[in-house]
């Protein structure tokens, strides 16, 4: 398995000419050029002239975000390394991920939650389906559908397979290596859905390529006031966020722990970085330390509802 280990360096702004500042890894369980690796570079500067120190952002991809998230987990509790994590590295894996070398709770230390993205719907333009009533009437009855993913035991395939046993369809998964393929397959009508995360297919529904049936959020998206959210289509389980957030290894001391904290969600509030990440299809998203502590176990428990349910299991090879 091939790994990336592309890094790009920030020298603090602060730093006096000659000083050698203490580094900062942050370790991205992914390849460049991704959302994650996207919202961790986005911030890695301005937290890192907060902080005093030069930020590394270490892109490690591979196995579902195991390679990456396992690095992190052995590396020294010192507070010099940090990984951007998200719900599959730190909570669907727990229950998806054969012989997982390292617990998604007990191998961290929550720092801080930086923000989430809804999942969509989508359908390809000349669908039958024109909303999810109407795609629930074609996996019923004797007709059969199939949907794609990025991946097997990704969220799109979870969140669809969960989908499609609630609603009692004749549905067949359809995985693909990565969202981009599986977005080309569904413009094209080759599976009847996708569910995907918007900032990957916001651009198609708004040029018209894609129809997307329902969204994942509280209310209605703006721009889009035609699209009803999951609750309003009466699909509400199918309101399942990507959620991104800092994790150190776990014995990392709390006043290092607040240190990165206080840092990595002031810069996520700077004016600047804020447009970055909205430009990026974010919304933001900060909790602090027991915040998020809090949130992901409540997020560990909702993932392996799901994994129980489905029975989905992730491909690592």
């Amino acid at each position: 398995m091939r790994i990336s280990r592309r890094a790009i360096l920030f020298t603090p702004l602060a730093a006096p000419a000659l000083a050698q500042p203490q580094t900062l890894r942050v370790i991205v369980p992914a390849p460049p050029g991704g959302s994650t690796d996207i919202l961790a570079r986005s911030l890695a500067e301005r937290a890192g002239a907060a902080l005093g120190m030069a930020v590394t952002i270490d892109n490690r991809g591979g196995a579902g975000g195991i390679i990456g998230t396992e690095a992190a987990s052995r590396a020294a509790a010192d507070g010099t390394t940090l990984v951007l994590g998200h719900n599959q590295t730190h909570a669907s894996n727990q229950w998806m991920a054969r012989n997982l070398p390292y617990h998604v709770i007990d191998s961290f230390t929550p720092v801080a939650r930086l923000a989430s993205v809804h999942h969509a719907t989508v359908v390809a333009t000349n669908s039958r389906a024109r909303d999810m009533a109407g795609l629930i009437g074609m996996g019923r009855n004797g007709g059969r559908i199939t949907y794609a993913s990025s991946q097997a035991g990704s969220a799109s395939h979870v969140i669809a397979e969960t989908f499609a046993r609630r609603e009692n369809l004749d549905a067949t998964h359809v995985p693909y290596r990565g969202g981009a393929p599986a977005v080309t397959d569904t413009v094209a009508g080759v599976v009847d859905f996708f569910v995907s995360t918007w900032p990957q297919v916001v651009q198609l529904v708004r040029e018209g390529r894609l129809r997307a049936l329902s969204i994942g959020a509280a209310q209605r998206v703006p721009g889009f006031a035609e699209l009803p959210t999951t609750a309003e289509a009466g699909v509400p389980y199918m309101a399942v966020d990507a959620w991104f957030g800092l994790f150190a290894p776990r014995g990392t001391p709390d006043a290092a722990v607040a240190r990165l904290s206080a840092a990595f969600l002031a810069a996520l509030g700077d004016a600047e970085n804020a447009r970055r990440v909205d430009a990026a299809g974010f919304n933001q998203a900060p909790l602090s330390p027991s915040e998020f502590a809090a949130f992901q176990r409540t997020e560990v428990e909702r993932w392996r509802e799901m994994a129980e349910l489905t029975g989905i299991r992730m491909e690592q090879s």
